[in-house]
């Protein structure tokens, strides 16, 4: 009996190893279901599109692999568009598949149901990658072209859209999985160049962003042979531990971080674009005095904002192990100035001059980390404690620390922590989140119940929204539409068959952690941020 292109594409799918989907079966997409019953990739159906998006965001960060998610036409699609920002700005893989109207109707306006003007077009602002199939022959070329295009170059959500008719038609064209294609592998001649300027160095500086992830042994060994002071972007935290003697952390936005770099006479960037989400300069940027060698998989994001002085193109892993060959064949480096004892020193320095309410949130984030295995995977939202974890934190594994940096996306966590555990369903996931960007997701305490997920869920609950209050206060704004009365938090989370706990020191908080790691389902625990007095 002949496929539908819908259930052919799930088999097609299944082929190139999509393991996970996200989705909400509609009217519009139901096709799409038919073949799901006897396919092995396991779907879990949110409470919402953007819950999808963020779900599959995470998922893809803490694996490296995409999910696929399953939309419907017009609202579907716009639903989702916030987590496909969110995973392009901040490097996550995932597959969009969305349905839309009839070949025939597109672009019409005849008024049909979900109807939109340009649907491709509002996918395409926010995708690395969209296409539209208007053919049963199209699809498998268009998810060939899909996945080459997120594996061999810098993660981000690729989009196909299949118009009804297409998907219910008969398949037509060949649906064997192809070969991908591999990431650039770097150039000998820019590497033994790069070797040359970190030798000669006297204060280099490596910077590690999430592209980096995979390289975590040659990033760790190039630092020791040349002495080079690491530091990372909140998406590269634990590339290089935070214990190694040469890690300075995830400080990037710190003035003294951005006085160092521009005074390093050689600063290695890898997997990282160097975005004002970066450093947090307010418009500015970092004016690089020094010889800046940039390794990266995007030609367009190598070439900007930053000029450098030696750009490589290649994936991280292959780029920095043929570098620490050409260091190693060129010779010892002269003694760095960045020593562990500089290092230790500059840290104390930062710690110290830290704000009273990065003080508090760091007696928090101590306890926090005590309670939990190094292993752990933390995913954060939108909040002051996260700001603060993002920097104090500390991490010693690589793609274990998912924020949404980029688009800056509120509602982000929940969800996304739920990806991250179908993901890495062996390793801890604790959720560190805010009570107002807890409520733009929370009802994705249902998915994560229902998949009998153990989860702890730090809420922390300003009852306002204390980053606008306080942004407000210092540009002499009188403060309004900042405050909220938030519902109970731990009843919430029993609502959606839970466990809830408010706590109300920093002991019951660690309890409450470690409770919540050892139960079958999401704990919802409740920090009021005074807890620290």
């Amino acid at each position: 009996m002949a496929q539908s292109t819908g259930e052919a594409l799930v088999a097609l799918l299944e082929g190139y190893g999509i393991e996970q989907a996200f989705g909400i079966p509609g009217v519009h997409n139901v096709e799409l279901y038919r073949a799901l019953p006897r396919s092995s990739i396991r779907h879990v159906l949110p409470r919402h599109e953007q819950g999808a998006g963020f779900m599959a965001d995470g998922y893809g960060r803490v694996t490296g692999k995409p999910a696929a998610c399953f939309t419907i036409t017009g609202p579907g699609l716009t639903n989702i568009l916030t987590a496909v920002g969110e995973a392009n700005s901040d490097s996550a893989p995932m597959l969009v598949i969305s349905s839309t109207l009839d070949v025939p109707d597109l672009g019409q306006g005849r008024g049909r149901l979900h109807d939109m003007i340009d649907q491709h077009g509002a996918a395409a602002s926010v995708a690395g990658f969209a296409a539209v199939a208007t053919a049963s022959k199209d699809v498998p070329d268009l998810v060939a072209r899909a996945l080459a295009f997120m594996r061999a170059g810098r993660p981000q959500p690729a989009y196909i859209e299949i118009p009804i008719d297409v998907l219910k038609s008969e398949a037509e064209g060949d649906w064997e999985p192809r070969s991908l294609p591999s990431r650039p592998q770097p150039d000998p001649v820019l590497i033994d160049r790069a070797a040359e300027f970190l030798l000669k160095a006297e204060r280099p500086i490596m910077v590690l962003g999430g592209g980096a992830v995979a390289a975590t042994e040659p990033a760790r060994r190039i630092a020791e042979m040349v002495g080079a002071a690491v530091v990372t972007t909140i998406a590269g935290k634990g590339i290089v531990p935070n214990d190694h003697p040469l890690c300075l952390g995830a400080i990037l936005p710190d003035p003294k971080t951005h006085k160092l770099l521009s005074e390093a006479d050689v600063v290695l960037a890898v997997g990282s674009e160097l975005a004002e989400t970066d450093f947090w300069l307010d418009g500015e940027t970092i004016k690089f005095r020094g010889a800046l060698i940039r390794i990266d998989v995007d030609a367009q994001k190598i070439a900007s904002p930053h000029s450098a002085a030696l750009p490589i193109l290649a994936d991280a892993k292959p780029a920095l192990e043929a570098l620490v060959a050409a260091i190693g064949r060129h010779g010892e480096a002269p003694k760095s100035r960045v020593t562990p004892s500089w290092v230790s020193a500059f840290r104390a320095e930062v710690e110290a001059n830290e704000a009273p309410s990065r003080k508090m949130h760091r007696k928090v984030l101590e306890v926090v980390r005590s309670a939990l295995p190094e292993d752990t995977i933390v995913v954060s939202d939108e909040t002051q404690l996260a700001y603060s974890a993002n920097q104090v934190f500390p991490m010693g594994k690589p793609a274990s620390w998912c924020h949404p940096i980029g688009f800056g996306t509120l509602g982000y966590g929940l969800p996304a922590a739920i990806g991250a555990k179908l993901g890495k369903p062996d390793r801890p996931v604790v959720l560190i989140t805010g009570d107002y960007s807890f409520q733009f997701t929370c009802q994705e305490l249902g998915t994560a119940a229902e998949a009998g997920l153990t989860l702890p869920i730090i809420v922390w609950n300003s009852e306002s929204l204390a980053e606008i209050h306080d942004d407000m206060v210092k540009k002499g704004i009188k403060p309004n539409a900042v405050t909220l009365k938030n519902p109970d938090f731990p009843a919430l989370g029993r609502a959606f068959n839970c466990l809830g706990v408010r706590v109300t020191s920093l002991a019951e908080l660690e309890t409450a952690i470690k409770d919540a790691l050892t139960a079958k389902v999401p704990t919802v625990i409740e920090v009021k941020s005074d807890i620290v007095a």
